[in-house]
């Protein structure tokens, strides 16, 4: 994989030392805003990557890129993607990989055309400790409830009451709690049961935006609540019920620190499965292995599960405007 990054931002330097760390993968050029570039050229600098740009269209005409990874505001994503696509170029984006359903559809159609690799970057579905609460939910017999709760008090609330609206705070810029946390509740929910039979999203609005939020997932035999927050805080776990035991994820969704496992008649076990390495580690070790093997089933396998979590999303945020 020989990889463009856009944007300069905090994931963009999260995700940099990780991808170092990843035979195949080849860091070749980055992306800012002409304000940010400053910063672009430091981490291109301080990372051994060769091009730093303003300039995208510069970057797609690199012959050596083949794969860009977006990490770049939400509302950016579908043009960013496509520009992308259209170079003939793979895409890997961040969450959530667009703001509607119709524009992931485009962009899906625009790959499976010309023989492009579509993958978001959602860390939950890669980690070893989804996959142990995929393996093992028969043990917990026939579900009755999930619960997942991440709220988690933003460092930019206060400016945001003062009237300083950033990106994560600007309904328009794809913010609010539905799209910046509640998501990777979402995938997360959606990766293990599928679609739901219906959707409901309860939002606290403020200034025009969702700022904390219920999201509740109705799959008829059972029923699945997620809550979000950027407002104010509380304990972040997860927890499906079954009428023979229970499993709790202890922490975010996104990162799935640590698991338990509770069996009716049976001591709690804490488990965790996933490998040592950062969060992000296992999905880009996965893209790159896709990518380089030309696995094209098993990138459409992740891709409907985008889909249906971007139709969950949708559904969800037609409540915002209510």
């Amino acid at each position: 994989m020989k990889l463009a990054l856009l944007g300069a931002g905090m994931i963009v330097k999260e995700v940099l030392p990780v991808l170092q760390t990843i035979d195949g993968i080849k860091l070749l050029a980055i992306l800012s805003t002409p304000r940010s570039l400053a910063t672009a050229q430091k981490l291109a600098s301080q990372y051994g990557i060769p091009q730093s740009s303003s300039d995208y269209q510069e970057i797609l005409q690199n012959p050596d890129v083949d794969t860009v990874y977006i990490g770049t505001p939400n509302h950016t994503h579908y043009t960013y993607a496509k520009q992308a696509l259209l170079a003939d170029k793979h895409v890997i984006c961040e969450k959530p990989f667009t703001l509607t359903l119709s524009e992931l559809e485009d962009l899906a159609a625009i790959a499976q055309e010309r023989g492009l690799f579509l993958l978001e970057a959602i860390t939950n579905q890669y980690l070893g400790n989804f996959q142990f609460l995929k393996n093992n939910l028969a043990k917990l017999g026939d579900i009755k409830i999930v619960e997942c709760n991440y709220s988690q008090y933003s460092s930019r609330y206060d400016a945001f009451k003062r009237g300083e609206i950033a990106p994560a705070f600007n309904l328009d810029m794809g913010g609010g709690a539905l799209r910046d946390l509640n998501i990777y509740n979402i995938h997360l929910v959606v990766g293990l049961f599928g679609l739901p039979q219906k959707v409901q999203y309860l939002p606290n609005m403020e200034k025009g935006v969702d700022t904390s939020g219920i999201l509740v997932m109705d799959y008829g035999h059972f029923k699945a609540v997620c809550i979000s927050a950027k407002d104010c805080s509380a304990a972040i776990r997860s927890t499906i019920q079954g009428d023979k035991g229970s499993m709790a994820v202890l922490g975010p969704t996104n990162a799935m620190p640590e698991l338990t496992i509770s069996l009716n008649g049976q001591d709690t076990q804490h488990l965790n499965h996933n490998r040592p390495q950062h969060r992000m580690y296992d999905e880009f070790l996965t893209f790159e292995a896709m990518i380089s093997e030309r696995d094209y089933a098993q990138a459409q396998v992740y891709l409907e599960h985008s889909l249906k979590v971007m139709a969950v999303l949708q559904q969800a945020s037609e409540y915002l405007s209510k």
